[in-house]
C-alpha cells in the first residue's frame, strides 16, 4: 500500500510539473531542439530520457552525456525539451516538402537529401528547389545563367533555421558570416524573427544580419571565396 501511494504520489508530482511549462514553450523549445541535435550532436550518444523524469533531470543528463559540443544554456534547454515532449515525426510536416526526383539547377544535387536547409522560388506554377539560401539567390540574381522573369515569381520561401518552419524569404532575417556550414559551405543562415537571429549570431560567431533587400550578389558570391567588383 505505502509502494502504491509512492508511485501515485511520484506521477502527481511530474505530471503537475509539466502542466506548469506553457504547451507553447514545449513546442517551441522542441521544434528549435530539433536542428540542434542534428546539427551540434552526435545522435547516437544522447541520452535516452525516460518518460518519469523531470525537465530538470533531463538537462542534467544532457549536460552529462557530452555528446553536443559548445552549446550554450539556451541550446541545451531547447535539446533537454527536444528530448523530453519532441517527436520528430511531428517537426518533419514544418520544413518544405522536396520531390525525390528535384535537383538544385544551381550546382544538381538532389535537394531532399537536405531538406532542412530547402529554399524554393515558385514562378508561376513551376517550382524551383534549392539545397540551401546561397544557390537560390544564385539562381535568382544571375539571370543570365538561368533565364526567367522574375516578374513571375509569386512566391520565394526558405527554412527557419532552428524551427524548420518554412517562411518567406522576403520577410526573414539572414546571418551571413557564421561557423555553421550548410551542404555547399558558408551560407546565408534565415530566421523567421530578429531574436533568433541575433542568438544565433552571438553564439556562432556571425559576421551580420541582413534583410532580403540586402543581400547583393557580391555579398552571395563572397560566400564562395569569389570578389566582384
Amino acid at each position: 500500500m505505502v509502494r502504491f501511494s509512492l508511485v501515485l504520489f511520484l506521477l502527481f508530482t511530474i505530471e503537475s510539473s509539466t502542466r506548469d511549462i506553457p504547451q507553447s514553450k514545449i513546442d517551441a523549445l522542441s521544434k528549435k531542439g530539433v536542428k540542434i541535435a542534428e546539427i551540434f550532436c552526435e545522435v547516437s550518444k544522447l541520452p535516452k530520457v525516460e518518460p518519469t523524469l523531470t525537465i530538470d533531470e533531463v538537462l542534467k543528463l544532457v549536460k552529462d552525456s557530452k555528446s553536443c559540443k559548445h552549446l550554450s544554456p539556451k541550446k541545451i534547454e531547447a535539446l533537454g525539451y527536444y528530448l523530453k515532449f519532441g517527436k520528430k515525426e511531428n517537426t518533419a510536416k514544418l520544413y518544405e516538402e522536396v520531390p525525390k526526383s528535384a535537383k538544385c539547377p544551381v550546382c544538381g544535387m538532389f535537394v531532399d537529401k537536405y531538406p532542412k536547409w530547402a529554399s524554393k522560388i515558385r514562378v508561376v506554377d513551376k517550382n524551383y528547389y534549392f539545397d540551401g539560401v546561397k544557390d537560390m539567390m544564385k539562381f535568382y540574381f544571375f539571370d543570365g545563367d538561368f533565364p526567367f522573369d522574375r516578374s513571375k515569381i509569386s512566391s520565394i520561401s526558405v527554412s527557419d533555421f532552428y524551427t524548420l518552419e518554412s517562411i518567406d524569404a522576403k520577410k526573414a532575417f539572414f546571418v551571413v558570416g557564421s561557423n555553421v556550414y550548410g551542404p555547399m559551405g558558408n551560407e546565408l543562415i534565415p530566421f523567421k524573427s530578429l531574436d533568433s537571429a541575433k542568438e544565433f549570431l552571438a553564439d556562432h560567431k556571425g559576421e551580420k544580419i541582413l534583410r532580403w533587400n540586402e543581400i547583393t550578389p557580391k555579398i552571395v558570391m563572397a560566400l564562395d571565396g569569389i570578389e566582384m567588383k
